[in-house]
């Protein structure tokens, strides 16, 4: 931006070449072969992914779908759910289903809102999307009413001593601790657990097995990523990422490159998003006049610095350096800007209550004499689903249209943090397919506006003929 000045990062200066490298577009041979690698071990032979001179990456059918056929089900490189969203939804750190109990959940919720309620902590959302520098909502239940339930009988639902009728047809995974003793990361298996380890968290934790000055300079950090906007814990996990496959490469026996090569290999996964430094892609609030446009991006970019000096205090890797350079942070963030699909996972306490409410009269009258107080308890916003924030490799992949062929959307058995595609229409072997960015139903001007943050004219057949009107 014009606006803004130099970067204040040395090591933006320092290790310009590298950085460079690292985000510079990936060759076409490279991304291919990526890509091919991704759908063949993941499975995916109903889709592939190809290179035109037109829209550059594309997603094809590589046979024909029916309408309402699952075209994809992605797993995030990526993802984390939203700090507050925490308060309400108890999920496993790595796959993001719900974990415990219903009794669990409920209880869980009941009790932190009650903390909330007598503190005010829970007045305020500070997550992607409702706070600094971005656009995009998260919800939070914030209308419960937990004082109608007595406290030790919410302890009682947590604890497991007592029963609700019907969650036996609502059995959830048992919760498993993190290995590092942190009290912020649960899994629904140890296998979820140890992936989440090898993957990000052992980098991460704040646990008692973390040394004492790490430990702290990491909580410093969360703490302000909690303040401002939680983006910033799922760059964090993106860099986690990448040094620790670092690591990994580095340990192969038959691996004698010097240290940038491997951490090129190391980054490749995350080097296939688009990316723009995030203070440049993040939408002018509607309060912020276009005057202030400058200033308010300066700001962005400060608020991501001071994320990232917190950050180095804790984990900073003298060999992988460029990895924590301004420059990369900010494209790290703006890459979750632009390429995001919502992470949404449906609460499986909303799909108790509907039960009950589905009841025949005579059971749904006597199960409602136990379920009303805790239902009336938790409001209007009993069913917030677990929500957060994700990087989808493949459909990250897909080009918009305005009449797409595709949507994201979320079954009833889809009950885990993958993104899950679903045919429109029916789509034929070789076409590609799309899905919408934004909400195709505006007008072709708001659409137009809408997708000019993503850094393109869209001119689908949708476009092309209501453009002549």
């Amino acid at each position: 931006m014009g606006g803004i000045g130099a970067s204040p990062c040395d090591l933006d200066r320092e290790f310009a070449p590298q950085i460079a490298q690292l985000l510079a577009t990936p060759p076409i041979q490279s991304a291919q072969e990526y890509y091919d690698e991704v759908i063949q071990s993941k499975k995916h032979d109903g889709i592939r992914v190809s290179y035109s001179g037109k829209h550059g990456k594309a997603v094809c059918a590589n046979r024909d779908f029916a309408e309402d056929d699952v075209v994809l089900k992605d797993q995030m490189l990526v993802g984390a759910q939203h700090s507050l969203n925490k308060i309400d939804c108890v999920v496993c750190s790595y796959c993001f289903r719900f974990i415990g109990s219903i009794e669990f959940q409920i209880g869980r919720r009941l009790y932190l809102h009650s903390i909330g309620a007598s503190t005010g902590s829970t007045s305020e959302r500070h997550c992607h999307g409702s706070d600094v520098g971005s656009s995009t909502g998260c919800s939070g239940s914030t209308n419960g009413n937990s004082n109608a339930v007595p406290q030790e009988v919410i302890m009682s639902l947590m604890d497991g001593d007592t029963s609700l009728p019907f969650t036996d047809q609502f059995c959830l995974p048992s919760i498993v601790a993190c290995p590092g003793g942190c009290e912020g990361e649960l899994y629904c298996s140890q296998s979820c657990a140890d992936s989440d380890w090898d993957s990000y968290h052992s980098l991460l934790c704040t646990g008692s097995k973390t040394e004492p000055s790490r430990r702290s300079a990491l909580q410093k950090f969360v703490e302000h990523a909690n303040g401002t906007n939680d983006i910033f814990l799922v760059a964090a996990k993106a860099i986690t990422f990448t040094l620790l496959r670092y690591k990994k490469l580095k340990r192969q026996p038959a691996s004698h490159e010097s240290s940038f090569p491997l951490l090129m290999e190391a980054w490749k996964p995350l080097s296939m998003g688009f990316k723009k430094r995030w203070w440049e892609c993040v939408a002018l609030p509607e309060d912020i006049d276009s005057s202030e446009e400058d200033s308010f991006r300066q700001q962005m970019r400060d608020l991501a610095f001071a994320s990232l000096q917190l950050f180095k205090d804790a984990i900073f890797d003298p060999e992988c350096a460029p990895l924590f350079s301004l420059d990369v942070y900010g494209h790290i963030i703006g890459m979750f800007e632009l390429n995001n699909l919502d992470l949404v996972v449906a609460s499986p306490v909303e799909g108790y209550f509907i039960h009950i409410d589905d009841l025949p009269e005579s059971e749904k009258e006597e199960a409602e004499k136990v379920t009303g107080p805790f239902l009336d308890a938790l409001g209007e916003d009993y069913s917030v689903p677990c929500e957060g924030t994700a990087f989808f490799p493949l459909q990250s992949c897909m080009n918009h249209s305005c009449c797409p062929n595709a949507k994201a959307f979320k079954r009833d058995e889809d009950n885990n943090g993958h993104a899950v595609i679903l045919a429109l229409k029916p789509i034929s072997k070789g076409e590609e397919i799309t899905i919408s960015y934004i909400d195709e139903d505006l007008s072709y001007e708001e659409r137009q506006a809408q997708l000019a943050d993503y850094g393109f004219t869209c001119a689908c057949t949708k476009c092309q003929e209501e453009r002549l009107i």
